[in-house]
């Protein structure tokens, strides 16, 4: 089992990144100024960790399909909306990506949905073959299927394409006892069994992308999205969920 600590770099990763990162806080759409900041932070990671980079790109910033769950939408319609706004965030992030680098083809967006007018349709291999020549791969359009939310995206694509690891960025440093902004007695998970995540219903992913992790065998580290840099260097930042016992930072 791996471990975040000392100078252990992971080789390939699956970055969740959820879509209110490219938006100001507290509002809705794109802004541009915000994802040219997420774009050379992780530009900057890629040059000082050399790790292979997929990333998949929610669209919490636009609309997700459960936001109308109550109204008279159809749920299906409503969540290819939602899918599209993944498409559209990823395609700013990648045009961000390639301006900032200076390389035309340093990102490459790859969607579930197919649209070949703005991006590469998804396949396995191609994604492979790009992942191998360095590219940052961008993933949008979530699984291409309703009732599928961008965490099963991220956990299918994971397996998919042999990521070592799913970095989760999070509001908070990682997975506690209880909400420590409510409670000050709550503990920090160092390491958490998907078991123990399970029974105390602890909120990592949904049921279906947990339950792809946990046959896969594929870690979860959920952090602070600031701490991005410092996890792909090696720091002990966050908790790994995985088949480690559980354990507390002291």
């Amino acid at each position: 089992m791996m471990e975040i600590a000392g100078k252990t770099k992971f080789k390939r990763v699956l970055i969740k990144l959820t879509g209110e990162f490219l938006s100001k806080e507290g509002e809705k759409g794109i802004n541009f100024h915000e994802v040219d900041k997420v774009a050379q932070g992780i530009l900057e990671i890629k040059q000082r960790t050399g790790s292979q980079m997929a990333i998949v790109v929610g669209g919490g910033n636009l609309m997700r399909g459960r936001d109308i769950a109550d109204s008279d939408v159809d749920r299906a319609v409503a969540d290819y909306i939602g899918s599209l706004g993944t498409v559209m965030n990823g395609l700013a992030l990648e045009e961000s990506l390639n301006r900032l680098s200076g390389d035309s083809r340093k990102a490459v967006l790859l969607t579930a949905l197919p649209i070949s007018a703005v991006a590469e349709p998804f396949y396995r291999k191609r994604a492979l073959k790009h992942l191998d020549s360095d590219k940052i791969v961008v993933l949008g359009g979530g699984t291409g299927n309703p009732f599928f939310t961008t965490d099963s995206a991220a956990a299918l694509r994971a397996a998919e394409l042999k990521c070592e690891v799913i970095l989760k960025g999070s509001t908070i440093d990682g997975i506690y006892t209880a909400d420590p902004k409510k409670d000050p007695t709550a503990r920090k998970y160092k390491y958490l069994t998907y078991q123990t995540a399970l029974e105390k219903k602890l909120e990592v992913m949904d049921n279906n992308a947990f339950a792809i992790c946990q046959r896969e065998n594929i870690p979860i580290l959920v952090f602070q999205a600031e701490d991005l840099g410092s996890i792909l260097s090696g720091e002990k930042v966050g908790t790994m969920v995985s088949n480690r016992p559980d354990e507390f930072f002291e």
